[in-house]
């Protein structure tokens, strides 16, 4: 496991507020209410990506929380635990796309998106859903449509956004902080 560190502290503290701040930034699906394109996600896999599943969790608990609080006047929980477990799930699979190291290859660029789409499949299609009924008895053929939608959105955003920030990160990121090691 993992330790959790400074690094971690700050990473899921600077990656909250930016969640929280692009919570305005959505391209809307435009045929299915209260669902859009949303680079957040894209975001949030990055960072699970890099700094693991708590700092995934954390990113996306508190991010979406914060955001809906801040923009929307209330919490809609059964959005906001989605969106930790996607962080979550990501982030169990940082060692294997070797971000911070440099290696994020073809081959783990797939994995990221493999990975991210079971992720997404399981917070938007399945939890979302679910809560969606449980919580606030929303009628089931709404909330799964939703559901659905969401899917879609996140991973196209992730899969274009998350896998090029990912690379980015690897090819400049990972060589600069391998020269202030140096240092």
């Amino acid at each position: 496991m993992k330790k959790f560190g400074i690094k971690e502290v700050v990473a899921a503290g600077i990656g909250t507020a930016l969640f929280v701040a692009l919570t305005q930034v959505q391209i809307p699906v435009g045929f299915i209410p209260n669902t859009a394109l949303q680079p957040r996600a894209a975001l949030l896999a990055f960072l699970a990506a890099i700094f693991g599943p708590v700092v995934g969790g954390i990113v996306g608990l508190l991010g979406h929380a914060l955001g809906d609080a801040l923009f929307y006047g209330s919490v809609w929980w059964s959005w906001v635990f989605p969106d930790a477990l996607f962080g979550i799930l990501v982030g169990l699979f940082a060692t294997k796309f070797a971000i911070k190291e440099g290696g994020f290859d073809a081959k783990k660029v797939v994995l990221f998106n493999v990975v991210q789409i079971v992720a997404n499949a399981l917070a938007w299609i399945l939890l979302a859903p679910v809560l969606d009924i449980l919580i606030y008895a929303e009628p089931s053929n709404k909330v799964f449509t939703q559901g659905v939608t969401a899917f879609i959105a996140n991973i196209i955003i992730v899969a274009i956004l998350g896998s090029l920030i990912g690379i980015a990160y690897s090819q400049i990121g990972a060589k600069s902080s391998s020269l202030s090691k140096e240092d």
